[in-house]
């Protein structure tokens, strides 16, 4: 169902009498297929707040991302955590929400510099499992008192309550953007080449390597962005070419949507390791063919294997266990990911803490029950 206020989303909620299958726009379909009648936050819509001056944007979480950048990039401004994508590469339909961004704490290859969805959202409204109004930096429910809603929310892919409204800090464009760009290194080499950059202090937003380039992004004043681009050549990235404007900003668009993998078959991981360590985690993952885009330098893998059995994820977490790190099944058949937890297995303590808090934001256990693990 498809609600247009939050006293109506609350009130459904309280008639629910089964499992609810919380969305935004649809568009990010991971984790375990829930089985439950869908709950959309789609009509709740429009920004109800917005200073440019002060950085600062509310929306109800069914606005769509696409009107909020077209309303930021018209004063100059933007969302600098970069969410992605995902309807090529998931092959699903539909608007992403902000919303369903806030949820899934959708953050691209800037995160590396500037942070996480999480590291932008200022508060957030929300309706619980028992249809009760929450909502950050106000008046707060006694029963959540002590909790930082806003990181609780953020990322919990609708577990724990339905956002209906976020407010967000937002930055401004910058001038210019060039991107170094270096043709044909090894995993290995790049990732060295990766951490030099990232080690100067040439302010570096973006490090990967993505269709046999290792890129380097530069983003700032135009002077700026010359000068270090050439201290970067003359120095630590000795072989890299500058690559300009809109050319630059194509590669992170593609390397944010993970486009390299969109409309080929298979199951797609990403995997969240020590730098050092993604090139060797791919190199004992061998025998699965694996297709490996590397970011944040290195440190974060988008994976893509054959979608069969686990898809690897035996595998792929035994490696982790020896090396440090998590892996999220991004991508795969709804049988994959419903015999598969697709949600890297929590560590007995932290699964415990996040049982309790879905006991206390949703004891009826109605909120997208199943598609984060147990």
């Amino acid at each position: 169902m498809t609600l247009t206020t939050e006293a109506d989303l609350a009130e459904a909620i309280v008639a629910a009498n089964g499992p609810l299958r919380v969305q935004g726009g649809g568009t990010r379909d991971i984790g375990a297929p829930v089985d439950g009648a869908e709950l959309s936050t789609r009509g709740l819509t429009g920004v109800t707040l917005y200073e440019p001056g002060a950085l600062t944007l509310v929306a109800r979480a069914g606005t769509p991302l696409s009107e909020i950048e077209t309303l930021l990039a018209a004063e100059g401004q933007r969302l600098a955590f970069e969410p992605g994508d995902m309807r090529a590469l998931l092959g699903t339909k539909g608007a992403s929400t902000i919303g369903g961004v806030i949820a899934t704490n959708a953050s691209g290859p800037r995160r590396i510099q500037v942070g996480a969805a999480r590291d932008f959202c200022l508060g957030v409204r929300f309706v619980d499992g028992q249809g009760q109004v929450l909502k950050n930096g106000g008046r707060v429910m006694k029963n959540v008192t002590g909790y930082d809603l806003v990181k609780l929310m953020t990322g919990s892919w609708g577990t724990l309550g339905v956002l209906t409204e976020v407010s967000l800090k937002v930055l401004a464009i910058p001038e210019t953007e060039a991107t170094l760009v270096c043709e044909g290194q090894s995993a290995e080499t790049a990732v060295t080449s990766m951490a030099a950059a990232l080690g100067s202090p040439f302010d570096v937003t973006g490090a990967a390597q993505m269709n046999g380039q290792t890129m380097i992004r530069l983003e700032g004043l135009e002077q700026s962005v010359a000068y270090r681009a050439k201290a970067l050549q003359d120095g630590v990235l000795n072989g890299f070419d500058v690559v300009e404007g809109a050319a630059s900003a194509a590669l992170w668009s593609d390397l944010r949507d993970v486009t390299p993998f969109a409309g080929k078959d298979g199951a797609v991981w990403r995997i969240s390791v020590k730098p050092s360590d993604g090139p060797a985690l791919v190199r004992e993952l061998g025998t699965m063919s694996p297709d490996a885009i590397y970011d944040w330098g290195g440190g974060l893998v988008w994976l893509r294997v054959a979608d069969e059995g686990d898809a690897g994820a035996q595998m792929i977490r035994d490696d982790l266990s020896h090396i440090g790190g998590h892996a999220t099944l991004i991508r795969a058949s709804a049988a994959t990911r419903a015999s598969v937890p697709v949600f890297h297995p929590e560590p007995a303590p932290i699964a415990a803490l996040t049982q309790g808090l879905r006991a206390k934001f949703d004891p009826r256990g109605i909120l997208n029950p199943g598609l984060m693990g147990a």
